[in-house]
């Protein structure tokens, strides 16, 4: 197939989704199809006319535009098919604030928060108190997210949250193991468990830095706990609309997963989670990408 490979993008994951776009265009080479790069930051108004002349879509970008369900739009109405969530699930699951709110209406347990879309009067405390966690309403790879545990980190937190958007997200810091368990068609795949080698949580360097952080799949974890997980991943995965795969972020209170997010175009790196959960159940690299053509196609 013609395959139009769309990566980069002007938010501050670009280099993150270029890294995983060079991964996905040597797999879908050695699958057989002919690939043409575009990247929406030189070539956003090319999309339309690119896309009707090609027989599949592959989208790897982080943040907005990608994320947000635009490009998604764009394929639609030029009638190419494409890997991965809708728009409108896009969108809802790019919202954090949004997207718990899905999540707390249909049942999921999800950490309290407060949506912040101008910086607070100078005293403002989260009604939840300290320690929380700081981060952009629509971002992720942890960009601009901070850890706060004293009145004097949270004007520098705030700081970096605003840097990142216009909207910041606050939550409580819960204490407890960090999971994630991707969705592939209509499975959950295995559950990875997350240890941060530094820092007080998950941040860029621990995703991206090569041994930076311990992640070990499948997860070492109780079967009631695992089996708990891949049921809330499902259940969110269904909640938002999502299609053809995504990946649910928990902290473990206990024995119960707290829902952080929901990501519809999960990391595609060399060190990302989902190809190390989707090796674990047997597909190796090529074989998940084309798992996914397939699936957006069925679409």
């Amino acid at each position: 197939m013609k395959i139009l490979l769309i990566a980069g993008g002007w938010s501050s994951e670009r280099e993150v989704s270029l890294s995983g776009a060079r991964q996905i265009e040597a797999a879908l080479l050695s699958l057989g199809h002919d690939v043409t790069r575009l990247d929406p930051l030189d070539q956003f108004d090319r999309i339309t006319d690119t896309a009707r002349v090609h027989d599949f879509a592959f989208l790897n970008l982080h943040g907005s535009p990608g994320e947000d369900g635009l490009i998604q739009a764009l394929l639609h109405a030029a009638g190419c098919p494409y890997q991965g969530s809708q728009p409108e699930a896009s969108f809802l699951a790019l919202n954090k604030a949004a997207s718990k709110q899905v999540f707390r209406a249909g049942g999921l347990v999800t950490a309290d928060w407060e949506l912040l879309v101008e910086r607070p009067a100078p005293g403002w405390r989260p009604s939840f108190g300290l320690p929380a966690y700081f981060k952009p309403n629509n971002g992720g790879s942890s960009l601009g997210m901070s850890f706060v545990s004293t009145e004097a980190q949270l004007g520098p937190a705030l700081d970096a949250a605003f840097a990142e958007g216009r909207e910041v997200l606050a939550e409580p810091a819960l204490s407890g193991l960090e999971v994630t368990c991707a969705v592939l068609g209509e499975e959950a795949l295995p559950p990875i468990l997350i240890k941060p080698k530094t820092g007080a949580f998950f941040d860029y360097q621990s995703k991206y830095v090569k041994d930076a952080a311990e992640e070990i799949c499948p997860a070492p974890l109780p079967e009631p706990v695992l089996d708990a997980v891949r049921r809330s991943a499902l259940a969110a995965h269904k909640l938002l609309g999502c299609s053809g795969y995504s990946r649910a972020d928990f902290i473990l209170t206990g024995e119960t997963p707290v829902l952080l997010e929901v990501n519809t175009l999960p990391g595609m790196t060399a060190t990302s989670l989902l190809p190390r959960a989707a090796a674990t159940a047997g597909l190796d690299f090529p074989a998940l990408i084309a798992r996914l053509i397939e699936l957006g196609m069925s679409r």
